[in-house]
């Protein structure tokens, strides 16, 4: 049954509880949802990826990131949330980490999300998100996090440092997913 962003905003201000992942995938996947459903929302800088709250409530935000060409994401985790991602228009690369047995983090695995596709990841999984695509072209991605991605974990290829970046209360040009 496809569903219009009404109906999504309504799902979500039901919620009593963190939902699982797999249904936060399913309820993106049915969404019939296009650019310009959302395009007041897809705001970008031209210094970092930008986040766009559309909607938030007590277990989830609901937010468009938009990245120009280049910009990437820290490697992060998402600290106690779980977060399902649609790519709205563009390609998106996810990279996804692991730890080596020095316990610093190795890069395990690469793939492009293309428009129309969901994916998902939990609170502990290391990646880091891109746009690598040729030329000039942008990418908007439509994420979902329950509960709201608060804190996230950030991580170095080149050191073992580890670190945690809040998430800020305007939503707009902060760092993270």
């Amino acid at each position: 049954m496809a569903r219009c962003l009404a109906d999504l905003l309504t799902f979500l201000d039901s919620l009593e509880e963190p939902a699982a992942l797999d249904r936060l995938q399913a309820e993106l996947s049915e969404l019939e949802i296009e650019l310009d459903d959302v395009r007041s929302h897809a705001l970008f800088s031209e210094r970092t990826y930008r986040r766009n709250l559309v909607r938030g409530g007590k277990w989830y935000h609901l937010l468009v990131l938009c990245w120009r060409n280049g910009q990437r994401s820290p490697i992060h985790d998402h600290r106690g949330s779980r977060c399902a991602v649609r790519v709205l228009n563009g390609v998106m690369t996810e990279s996804l980490f692991d730890y080596a047995p020095t316990g610093q983090i190795k890069s395990t695995f690469s793939r492009d999300i293309d428009a129309g596709r969901v994916v998902g990841s939990e609170d502990t999984d290391i990646h880091q998100i891109s746009n690598l695509q040729t030329g000039k072209a942008d990418l908007v991605t439509l994420h979902l996090y329950s509960p709201p991605l608060l804190v996230m974990g950030t991580y170095s290829l080149t050191d073992g440092l580890r670190g945690e970046e809040p998430m800020f209360l305007e939503f707009y040009d902060a760092a993270g997913i």
